[in-house]
């Protein structure tokens, strides 16, 4: 079964502000992970409450897992996606 995402305000605010063609990669990226769990996420070091990151391309997605959903925290060039 498919997992359930959770986007909050600022996670949607972060994804219409990039240009259209990354932008849906970055969906497409999400959904592919998923439906299949394949993807380069990695667990962030030294972040409480566990916290991961998916790559996507110059782009980096934050998110928790809770299991049945992941929640995504935030959207980021990678750039800006760790400060």
């Amino acid at each position: 079964m498919k997992k359930r995402v959770i986007w909050p305000d600022a996670a949607k605010r972060d994804v219409r502000a990039i240009d259209r063609e990354p932008a849906l990669r970055i969906l497409n990226g999400i959904d592919r992970f998923m439906s299949t769990g394949e993807g380069d996420v990695k667990q962030l070091t030294a972040v409480e409450p566990t916290e991961f990151r998916l790559r996507i391309g110059d782009y980096r997605i934050r998110f928790y897992d809770h299991g049945a959903a992941i929640e995504i925290l935030a959207v980021k060039h990678r750039r800006e996606a760790y400060r």
